[in-house]
């Protein structure tokens, strides 16, 4: 249930309004943005709701079935607002979005809340951005659960698998590029212990991305990438690494010695095992 301050609700009551729509971000980071669809910027509670870059978005629909209550929401690049660089390297991903309704004329009369929910699925093009603001029911679609499984649900570093990661981060420097996502470092840990693991880069113009690591070759000092990085690398450019984990028993044991946290199910029959029969011959 919504519950607004008399004098709003007596304004909404009115035959002429004075309303404007705000949205407030909130990155991971705990930087706050704000905007607004009014013609110029409202403070609202300490936050200043911009007006320089504007947005638009479809029409709000609540209902009581439980149905996924997204919207979209259309702007430009700013400057003072969302940058595509930011966009671009995870900065707003799944970050709080909070919308809702004001009197600009008298901002004393409260606010009336429309939505809350998290940004989804982001599109860009020709200097604008469309991003889908998922609502609250958006989780109730989500599988809950565990299932039985060889391998461990759990990752690495997580509460549950207790593995201090921090403990185990490296630094390192590109010295040569191969292409997009084959480089050469001076690391010097054993072929495939960065596998699977993930690279964050400190300097250079992907600096705060962080990528996922394909393979480690220590013959060779090569690093490969699943994915190119944003923007080109370059040697010098310098990166924090930590190593990878397949999930499996034996690289939990040996590699981590963790087999006490383990969440997987090794030692379960598997589909296998029902399919089997015995062996004349044994």
């Amino acid at each position: 249930m919504k519950t607004i301050s008399a004098s709003l609700a007596q304004h909404l009551a009115g035959e002429v309004t004075t309303l404007a729509t705000c949205w407030r971000i909130t990155r991971h980071d705990g930087v706050v943005l704000g905007f607004t669809d009014h013609v110029r910027d409202l403070d609202v509670d300490g936050v200043i709701y911009k007006a320089a870059s504007g947005y638009t978005r479809t029409a709000i629909r609540s209902t009581t079935d439980l149905a996924v209550d997204n919207l979209d929401v259309e702007s430009v690049f700013s400057d003072v607002g969302i940058t595509e660089e930011d966009l671009r390297t995870g900065k707003y991903d799944f970050v709080e979005v909070r919308m809702f309704l004001v009197n600009y004329q008298d901002l004393g009369q409260g606010i009336l809340k429309l939505r809350r929910g998290w940004l989804g699925e982001v599109t860009i093009r020709d200097g604008m951005y469309a991003a889908e603001l998922r609502g609250m029911t958006q989780r109730l679609q989500m599988t809950v659960g565990e299932v039985y499984a060889p391998d461990c649900s759990a990752d690495l570093g997580d509460t549950r698998c207790g593995v201090d990661l921090t403990a185990l981060e490296e630094s390192g420097t590109v010295t040569a590029i191969t292409s997009a996502t084959i480089f050469e470092t001076s690391l010097v840990q054993a072929t495939g212990w960065y596998d699977g693991g993930e690279l964050t880069w400190t300097s250079g113009a992907n600096a705060g991305q962080t990528v996922a690591v394909r393979s480690w070759d220590a013959a060779t000092g090569t690093l490969t990438l699943f994915l190119p990085a944003l923007y080109l690398i370059q040697a010098g450019d310098a990166f924090t690494i930590r190593p990878g984990c397949d999930k499996t028993f034996a690289t939990c044991r040996a590699k981590f010695d963790n087999a006490v946290n383990f969440r997987g199910f090794p030692h379960i029959p598997g589909n296998d095992q029902v399919l089997s029969y015995p062996d004349a011959q044994s």
